[in-house]
């Protein structure tokens, strides 16, 4: 094992292991009828000891508690995993970039980053992945199934830490503070994301024209300049739009729906942007200053019109 040999052999899709066991436990995802069959809920898994894993579930109360938080679990493993949020620890270093993990399974996902391997196919769309926790999600997206529920208003994600974040909205909780300037966040990605503003990190480079981003969503829908995609589409007038946000507003213009109020004058409007916009005409405030004469605008557009009497009157003169 410690020299590297991986001579047990997938015969579906070649992927190599160190030893029998794991190559048992790997073929039945090929298989579309898991042969572990939890005999309470009839639920399915690939290998005998996941389905060990699930069957506590159905006794009561998980045995495996934690001292901390007294979050309760089917099994030690995920208590051990689990207990790594509080102690802050990553044992798991990738050998490339150094990035470590709390899960040995993220680190296996990470490193297919750096080999672009993405072994988890989605039979439908024919869409890939690196690891099968995002596939069973993104195949949530073709069933309509959102089996994450919010006991509080109902409302359905398709994946548990969505609705994680979506209870710190009830519960007003922001437990990720950032240590620069002390704001609070309800989950961890988007304090990182943050971060970033004060280091100034921008990890994700377009391959295209080298623009750089401090998150990926944000080169996912930059790379759209590039491949002309405009992946959502409008279901009443066919618009389509390169990102979600774009779509949200549009839509807006058919529900009539202006849910950005001004709280001086009450006026609504459809994006918060438009709202931000609105509220310099009640404001001293001028963002905008010429530098040629000096003269402040607290609007973009009287701005640009400004600076244009000037590009004239260079011409003329």
């Amino acid at each position: 094992m410690h020299s590297g040999e991986r001579p047990y052999v997938c015969d579906v899709c070649n992927k190599a292991y160190s030893d029998k066991r794991s190559l048992i436990w790997h073929k039945p995802i090929h298989s579309s009828e898991p042969p572990y069959v939890c005999d309470v809920c009839n639920k399915a898994y690939s290998d005998k000891r996941s389905l060990l894993w699930h069957k506590p579930i159905h006794s009561g109360e998980p045995p495996y508690v934690c001292d901390v938080c007294n979050k309760a679990y089917n099994n030690k493993s995920n208590l051990i995993q689990h207990k790594r949020i509080h102690s802050g620890e990553r044992p798991y270093v990738c050998n490339i970039c150094n990035k470590a993990f709390s899960y040995l399974s993220s680190l296996i996902s990470h490193k297919r980053s750096h080999t672009g391997e993405r072994p988890y196919v989605c039979d439908v769309c024919n869409k890939a992945y690196s690891g099968k926790s995002y596939l069973i999600m993104h195949k949530r997206i073709h069933s309509g199934e959102s089996p994450y529920v919010c006991d509080v208003c109902n409302k359905a994600y398709r994946d548990k830490s969505t609705l994680v974040i979506h209870k710190c909205k009830h519960s007003g909780e922001l437990p990720y503070v950032c240590d620069v300037c002390n704001k609070a966040y309800s989950d961890r990605s988007n304090m990182i994301k943050h971060k970033r503003r004060h280091s100034g990190e921008r990890p994700y480079v377009c391959d295209v024209c080298n623009k750089a981003y401090s998150d990926k969503s944000g080169l996912i829908r930059h790379k759209r300049v590039h491949s002309g995609e405009r992946p959502y589409v409008c279901d009443v007038c066919n618009e389509a739009y390169s990102d979600k946000g774009y779509l949200i507003i549009h839509k807006r213009i058919h529900s009539g729906e202006r849910p950005y109020v001004c709280e001086v004058c009450n006026k609504a409007f459809s994006a918060k942007s438009s709202l931000i916009r609105h509220k310099r005409t009640h404001s001293s405030e001028r963002h905008y200053t010429c530098e040629v004469c000096n003269k402040a605008f607290n609007r973009q557009s009287s701005f640009i019109i400004h600076q244009h009497m000037h590009s004239v009157e260079g011409a003329d003169n």
